[in-house]
Formats: C-alpha cells, sequence, structure tokens
C-alpha cells in the first residue's frame, strides 16, 4: 500500500497539470473547417517539402544505399574468394533499390499530386 501510496502523488499531479495545459483546438473564425485549415496549409507548402525532398532526402537515401551496395558487393567478393561461390542476392537487392532512389523524383511527385 505505500509503493502505491508513493507514486500516486505524483502520477495524479502530472494529470492535474495536463488536464490545465489542454486547449482545444479550433479553425479560423470564417467559419472553416479543420480539413480546410490543413488542405491550405499543404498547398502552402507543398512547394518547400518537394524541395526539401528533393535536395536533401533522397540524395541523403542515394548516398546510404551506393554505400550499402559497394559494401555488400566487396563482402560478396571476399565470400567468393574465400568459398568459391558468388552470392548475388544482397548486392541485386541493393542496386535496384538505388536504381529505384535515383530515378523516384523524376515520377514521386505525379503520383502524390504535386
Amino acid at each position: 500500500m505505500k509503493k502505491c501510496k508513493k507514486y500516486l502523488r505524483p502520477v495524479i499531479l502530472a494529470l492535474l497539470l495536463c488536464a490545465l495545459c489542454i486547449a482545444p483546438a479550433f479553425a479560423a473564425n470564417g467559419g472553416s473547417s479543420v480539413a480546410d485549415v490543413v488542405e491550405k496549409t499543404w498547398k502552402d507548402a507543398a512547394g518547400q517539402i518537394k524541395t526539401v525532398v528533393d535536395n536533401v532526402v533522397f540524395p541523403a537515401l542515394d548516398m546510404i544505399l551506393a554505400i550499402a551496395f559497394f559494401g555488400k558487393l566487396a563482402l560478396s567478393y571476399f565470400d567468393y574468394k574465400k568459398h568459391g561461390q558468388f552470392e548475388w542476392t544482397g548486392p541485386v537487392i541493393l542496386f535496384a533499390c538505388l536504381v529505384f532512389v535515383l530515378t523516384a523524383p523524376l515520377y514521386i511527385w505525379t503520383i502524390v499530386g504535386l
């Protein structure tokens, strides 16, 4: 019972603090719904999101996949020298992923609708 009382006071205090900090979210006063506000925000930010994804996200993914591909290719070569059989599965999957991510900026925005 003492353990329960020991933890009960901080939990109640945290719940009261959460209850005091909660504020309802309303849309603008023009009578629009929250969905309309979210759609407007998405339309305003879509160009910036596209620029960031094209200039930061895709190059970072390309670099990670290229490093993983060449690393896996080297490990497969060393396994070939050791065992006499080259394992193609890992390098082929990584190469396919690399080609997919390299060409994604050409078509991904038509799929998303930008």
